[in-house]
């Protein structure tokens, strides 16, 4: 199969029937989703192959409720050689998203009235899950089209129910991703007050060139010791359908409190052993095609912005790592819901507002659009909404 990620690397009909989540299952025939994060694009050949092999034996009994210990091997081997974090096997718990281990780390560390300081404007699943196990959401407003931190900001948000800070590292809706110095910032921030960090890395293989992605934890011992990872599969290889992910705890006692918070060993949750077997193929055989994807994606994000930048009322900045863009449309004159119905109206072209249900209040102002496609149907949208603005 050809890696150059244009119009025959997309099986138009298959998405018309699977990819929902505001997306091509789920709009008009004549509409051009830029909304949710998911590659328009087939996975890698690798992944499928060996969920094939998989599922041929017929045998699909339970699973280690904490996980296939292969793939938890492999996932410990994968950081250490792309992340130089250090850790093992023992302290991997794949779960069943990203999403599901934001969850499993907010109901581990929060109980009833803590609070957690999570950025503005960030993606809404931060705020959904601290108020989900019983927390409140403290916000800490930082610049929508840069990502700069006010440190002093952050200082005065602390209370003595404070229990948790909240990274999304490369930021979403921003894009931005953070400098050592950031993080050494923030990490000894928690440090000094006596808080964890939940360090959300889903989009951390989507990084553009000279940018170079830090996982947290690794910046120093005191630092990992407060952080609990999140990762998974979704931005990096489009495996969203299949629901996988995992924790890294810093340690075994933080380990199994996310376990008994997780409820694997109940059965209640737990994630597929399919979808492990795919996640596993991934990690181990697919990073050729991450690599060309991103090449692919660097192509996408440069011509986006300056299309965007070119339209009438319409400002942008090149996101630094992830495919998603985050336009400033304040100067329409109109708000983000209503550029939104009329993109999606007069365009045919939907978007994600800048809504305060999707990003926090301090997305006021923006629209955000996925440009993991090809540059045939991205090219299209932008035309659209280029012929659109001109008519505001």
């Amino acid at each position: 199969m050809s890696l150059e990620f244009n119009n025959e690397h997309i099986n138009m009909k298959a998405l018309q029937q699977r990819a929902f989540n505001l997306r091509w299952a789920t709009l008009p025939a004549d509409v051009i989703p830029l909304t949710a994060a998911d590659p328009d694009f087939q996975s890698a050949p690798e992944i499928a192959a060996a969920m094939n092999d998989y599922i041929n034996e017929r045998v699909f009994s339970y699973g280690p409720v904490e996980g296939l210990p292969s793939f938890k091997k492999v996932i410990a081997e994968t950081l250490a050689l792309k992340r130089n974090f250090i850790t093992t096997p023992e302290l991997v718990l794949p779960v069943d998203s990203a999403a599901q281990g934001m969850m499993v780390a907010a109901s581990y560390v929060l109980r009833p009235g803590d609070e957690a300081i999570v950025f503005d404007p960030v993606d809404f699943l931060f705020k959904t899950t601290v108020e989900a196990a019983g927390g409140k959401a403290v916000l800490f407003s930082i610049d929508a089209q840069t990502g700069t931190l006010n440190m002093d900001l952050l200082a005065s948000l602390v209370t003595e129910k404070t229990r948790l800070l909240c990274l999304c590292n490369p930021h979403n809706p921003i894009g931005k991703v953070f400098t050592r110095a950031e993080l050494q910032g923030l990490g000894d921030f928690a440090v000094s007050n006596n808080l964890m960090i939940l360090s959300d890395e889903i989009w951390s293989d989507i990084v553009y060139a000279p940018h170079e992605y830090i996982s947290i934890a690794t910046i120093s011992p005191q630092i990992a010791a407060r952080t609990i990872t999140v990762y998974g599969f979704s931005k990096s290889f489009g495996l969203a359908g299949l629901r996988v992910g995992y924790i890294v705890s810093p340690n075994a006692a933080v380990h199994e409190g996310l376990v008994l918070a997780s409820l694997v060993r109940t059965t209640i949750t737990g994630v597929s052993t399919v979808s492990q077997i795919a996640a596993q193929a991934a990690y181990e055989k697919c990073w050729y095609w991450v690599d060309r994807f991103v090449e692919h994606l660097t192509k996408m994000r440069d011509y986006t912005a300056e299309r965007l930048n070119a339209m009438k009322n319409v400002n942008c900045t090149a996101p630094q790592g992830c495919y998603i863009i985050f336009p400033d449309i304040s100067q329409t004159g109109r708000t983000a819901e209503e550029i939104t119905d009329y993109l999606l109206n007069e365009a045919r072209v939907a978007v994600v507002p800048g809504a305060a249900k999707w990003f926090g209040p301090g997305a006021t102002g923006h629209i955000r659009l996925c440009f993991s496609t090809s540059q045939s149907i991205l090219e299209r949208a932008l035309d659209r909404m280029e012929a659109a603005f001109k008519k505001l």
